[in-house]
């Protein structure tokens, strides 16, 4: 029996929730409601969810902190909403773990523009990796696509979902650079339209997880003006 595709929604605002609601079951998106983040993460106990729209400011448990806690354990996309505009507002929602942001007051038809671009990026990563679901050893990683696991000389590392597409990405084709737009546009599933901070932020959380001495990356490898690439033997020569 196919399962449907449940969406989230937490915001302490009920016309909001009340409105985004309305356009995703237009949709045929079953939707259910948190009004706090207390709530949100009960919810997320007791139900399957393909996706989680996330008010960013909320009294309370807000949901940075919501989503922090939510990337312990759970790998469904998070759209983040926000009524800050400051790129330090947004780059901080994204590196704990949001998947995508969007500005309030948001145009609704975008809101769900966006959720079904994210829906299809998941489903086509979860293809991928039952494709190539074999390990990858890169230097002293051990990467279980799988499982969605990186051991860092066999400890375990907690890595995003979007920290572990990109170097799950990089360490496919060891060695072959990646522009920062070709890794948005992969990982992201959307033509990068702002300036590559963003990729640039994730790389340098994975490699505060991943590499051995941060300050002398040897897995993932700066190549100036152009992008990043995995490296198979180390190099310490290059960051």
């Amino acid at each position: 029996m196919h399962r449907p595709t449940t969406i989230l929604i937490v915001d302490d605002d009920p016309e909001i929730r009340r409105l985004i609601k309305l356009y995703l079951e237009n949709e045929g998106f079953t939707v259910i409601e948190a009004k706090n983040g207390v709530e949100a993460l009960e919810l997320v106990e007791k139900k399957y969810l393909n996706l989680i729209v996330l008010d960013r400011m909320m009294p309370g448990i807000d949901g940075v902190e919501v989503c922090m806690r939510l990337r312990d354990r759970y790998q469904m996309p998070i759209i983040m909403l926000t009524a800050k505009t400051e790129d330090i507002d947004k780059i901080e929602g994204l590196t704990v773990g949001a998947d995508d942001y969007v500005t309030k007051p948001f145009n609704p038809l975008e809101l769900v523009a966006r959720i079904k671009a994210q829906l299809r990026r998941s489903q086509m990563l979860r293809s991928d990796a039952e494709m190539t679901a074999g390990i990858i050893q890169l230097q002293h990683l051990t990467i279980d696509p799988e499982r969605r696991q990186v051991l860092v000389e066999e400890k375990p590392v907690r890595l995003t979902p979007r920290e572990f597409d990109i170097l799950y990405l990089l360490a496919q084709r060891p060695g072959v650079v990646f522009p920062s737009e070709d890794i948005y546009e992969r990982v992201w599933g959307e033509p990068m339209l702002t300036n590559a901070n963003t990729v640039m932020v994730h790389i340098r959380k994975i490699r505060e997880k991943v590499e051995l001495d941060p300050r002398r990356p040897t897995v993932i490898q700066t190549v100036w003006g152009v992008g990043y690439k995995a490296e198979q033997s180390p190099d310490p020569g290059r960051a």
